[in-house]
């Protein structure tokens, strides 16, 4: 199956700023978690005497699993909480606060290595395609190895962050070549249309929405160069709980169905995240079809580890946390039993 290349033809909208969005992969975050599903009503979904507090953000967890129908005949509880980013929904796992929660491959690392109390449960393998460094459409800049002088935006931690160092140095290049400007999405953006800045590496829906705007160009993307892994990140504290493990064991199952509805389903489900995010339905199904529709799950096998330890090691040598450390540690595999290896590659949509 070939992944969906077609053109969007849509007039160029003003960019929002999408601060609440998809912080997932970024490293900072100064907002608070709030309590209350987008569908949920008081928050709670499923019945039974065991309650598991899931952690989320706007479009995730929850809103896929509702529109894929995968929240019914629960016989247990989810108490839903909602947060802006990965790392503050690590601290509430590492609190307690929170049995399990989704984040991308970069705040386990940073929670790891800060010494929280977390276990990595389950992965999916997604497209790399919207990780990416953006250049405005009149940039003269070409290829990577221009980059060189540059000065780049990026948020300090995120996954982004990584894929800047990958790309650089796949580049022939380091940090030190280029001029670093750490700035969370929405300072970015603005830095990056106002000229303030030579290039932008960032996740989606942020590569979307620049796309979609017209006001900038991929140089170069995660492709081949990051792992493409997200994860569900639980207390070790709810895996000790028989009852509770059993609950995450059957959330894990639910989720890998509802992703390959997302797969079967993409403009669907891009109506849903649009709604529950408040992103254009165009940006929305641009995201859906270059990133968020093709992930799958996979196993926490060797070469996930190690594509993570990987992530784990280049932060340490730039001593951005604070000390070195066996990802392997922060891992529990029986949920992961029977899953493809890490190896396969994501399915991607057909030609439409």
């Amino acid at each position: 199956m070939r992944r969906h290349t077609a053109p969007f033809h849509t007039a160029p909208f003003l960019l929002l700023p999408l601060a609440l969005l998809l912080a997932a992969c970024s490293g900072v975050s100064s907002a608070d978690s709030s309590s209350g599903g987008a569908g949920g009503g008081d928050g709670t979904d499923g019945k039974g005497s065991v309650t598991l507090n899931v952690g989320d953000q706007k479009g995730g967890s929850e809103a896929v699993l509702r529109a894929a129908g995968e929240l019914k005949n629960l016989d247990y509880k989810i108490r839903w909480s909602t947060f802006t980013s990965g790392p503050p929904l690590l601290e509430a796992v590492n609190a307690k606060a929170v049995d399990i929660g989704a984040v991308g491959n970069t705040p386990p690392v940073f929670a790891a290595g800060a010494g929280s109390k977390i276990t990595v449960v389950a992965a999916s393998h997604g497209s790399s395609r919207g990780e990416a460094i953006l250049v405005r459409e009149d940039s003269p800049l070409k290829t990577p190895q221009q980059l060189k002088g540059a000065s780049v935006a990026v948020a300090q931690g995120s996954s982004a962050h990584f894929q800047l160092v990958a790309s650089l140095k796949a580049a022939g290049l380091t940090l030190d070549d280029i001029e670093v400007k750490y700035l969370q999405p929405a300072d970015a953006l603005a830095a990056f249309t106002g000229g303030k800045v030579d290039a932008w590496a960032v996740w989606d829906p942020y590569t979307s929405q620049v796309l979609q705007a017209k006001q900038g160009r991929v140089l170069t993307d995660g492709e081949g160069v990051v792992n493409g892994l997200s994860f569900q990140v639980a207390a070790p504290g709810a895996l000790q709980d028989e009852k509770k493990a059993a609950a995450i064991g059957d959330l894990v199952k639910r989720l890998q169905r509802a992703q390959d509805w997302v797969f079967d389903h993409p403009e669907e489900w891009a109506k849903v995240w649009a709604k529950d995010t408040g992103l254009p339905y165009e940006v929305a199904l641009a995201s859906v079809k270059r990133t968020n529709g093709t992930r799958v799950p996979v196993a926490l096998d060797r070469a996930a580890i190690a594509s993570e330890q990987e992530i784990a090691d280049t932060f340490a040598a730039l001593k951005l946390i604070p000390r070195t450390f066996a990802f392997e540690d922060y891992v529990d595999t029986r949920f992961s039993g029977g899953l493809p290896a890490s190896t396969s590659a994501p399915r991607t949509y057909k030609e439409s």
